[in-house]
């Protein structure tokens, strides 16, 4: 367990992580190329300057995590709980979030690019501002950007 910790200029890569918590910790400048985060916990960490692609997730909670400007092309946090996750400016191209809880989290900014958001929980989210761009919503999902963007859905 690692937390409050200060990575910075670490080589992570091609590393397996295995419900791991590195719990309020600072990323700066280090390099999960190749890596595999397996439920794990990286509540209230940082991401800054930081390789993530490619970069294997499989669950884990993520609530709280900042990865403001992070490059996530291609890199699937299905079923991730990502509660209040702060993506804003993140490269989201090609990134899967199915499933994944996405309360209250922060897209301003992303680059949303054959994005999939099928099936994630979207609640609290400013849908409004973004560019869907080969976008994958679900019907759920859809009414929630349609009501937030103040378009008048009924039957």
């Amino acid at each position: 367990m690692f937390e409050a910790c200060q990575l910075v200029g670490c080589r992570l890569n091609a590393s397996t992580h295995r419900s791991s918590v590195f719990a309020r910790c600072t990323f700066r400048r280090t390099s999960f190329f190749g890596a595999a985060l397996l439920g794990c916990k990286l509540v209230g960490s940082g991401f800054s300057s930081c390789t993530l692609t490619p970069l294997r997730v499989e669950g884990g909670d993520w609530s709280f995590v900042s990865l403001e400007g992070s490059d996530l092309t291609g890199v699937d946090l299905s079923g991730v709980r990502l509660d209040e996750a702060d993506l804003s400016g993140a490269n989201l191209t090609r990134a899967t979030f199915r499933g994944a809880r996405m309360s209250r989290s922060v897209l301003a900014g992303a680059t949303l690019d054959e994005t999939d958001l099928a099936g994630a929980a979207l609640d609290g989210v400013d849908l409004r501002g973004l560019d869907w761009r080969r976008t994958r919503l679900d019907p759920v999902q859809l009414l929630l950007l349609a009501e937030q963007l103040g378009i008048d859905v009924s039957e």
